[in-house]
C-alpha cells in the first residue's frame, strides 16, 4: 500500500476528484483549506488580501499498482494548469488497521 498526498489550488478540486474517481480511489481524507507556496516558482496560497488563493490537500491510501497511473494523471493535469499549482508525494504504508 502507498499513501499519496496531493496539495493543489482549490480551483482544481473537481478535476482532482475526477482523477481519483477514474482510478477507482474511493477512500481519502481532504483538508479543504491548506496554505503553502511552491518550492520552485508560483505564487503563495495564503488566503490573505495580498495572496488570496488557497490550497486544498488530499491523503489517499492506494494499492501499489495504482500509483503510477494516478501520478501520470496528476502530472498531465499540472502541465495544463501550471499557474494553479499542484504537487503529489508518495509514501510507503507499513500497516493498516
Amino acid at each position: 500500500m502507498k499513501a499519496i498526498f496531493i496539495s493543489y489550488n482549490q480551483a482544481l478540486t473537481e478535476r482532482i476528484s475526477n482523477i481519483l474517481d477514474d482510478n477507482d480511489v474511493r477512500g481519502f481524507t481532504r483538508w479543504a483549506l491548506t496554505e503553502g507556496r511552491g518550492s520552485v516558482n508560483g505564487e503563495p496560497h495564503y488566503g490573505t488580501h495580498a495572496w488570496p488563493s488557497m490550497n486544498s490537500s488530499i491523503l489517499a491510501i492506494v494499492e501499489d499498482e495504482k500509483v503510477g497511473k494516478i501520478l501520470n494523471d496528476l502530472r498531465s493535469l499540472d502541465e495544463v494548469t501550471q499557474m494553479q499549482g499542484s504537487r503529489a508525494f508518495v509514501w510507503n504504508i507499513e500497516k493498516v488497521c
